[in-house]
């Protein structure tokens, strides 16, 4: 089951690099549209950076929830902390999805939100990972 583990939190860690990184290409990829004199090829290269890292990060989130799944499974873990937990997890794969939602967008030139606003949004799976740690390391309830 330590195999398991192992492979669940590099699957993870890897997952969240991206969740990390696709943002901060939305960052910059809006600074890009809403300056003066707009980079057609830069944006270009933003569109096909942003699809390939989402496209990249699928198979991550299976591998991830895949090993996270069968170590609920095999351990049988319950308590407050986990259904919390596992609320946590619904909440990031939404905001995957949502991201996914945002490269079509852009590759759509119909993104709506400024680049600050992508620096916020940037901010919600460092606020996830931080409460997900917590949880499953101390386990407070």
């Amino acid at each position: 089951m330590l195999w398991i583990k192992s492979l669940h939190i590099i699957f993870v860690t890897s997952w969240f690099a991206g969740l990390f990184y696709l943002p901060r290409l939305f960052v910059n990829h809006a600074m890009v549209l809403n300056s003066n004199s707009p980079d057609v090829a830069t944006s270009e290269r933003l569109k096909l950076m942003e699809r390939k890292l989402y496209r990249f990060m699928l198979p991550l989130v299976l591998l991830a929830l895949g090993f996270g799944t069968w170590l609920w499974l095999g351990y049988g873990f319950s308590g407050g902390w986990m259904h919390a937990k596992l609320t946590l997890v619904a909440v990031l794969v939404a905001y995957h999805l949502y991201c996914g939602k945002l490269v079509k967008d852009f590759n759509l030139d119909k993104n709506q939100h400024s680049h600050v606003w992508y620096r916020w949004f940037n901010e919600l799976p460092v606020l996830v990972l931080t409460a997900v740690v917590i949880l499953v390391v101390v386990k407070p309830f």
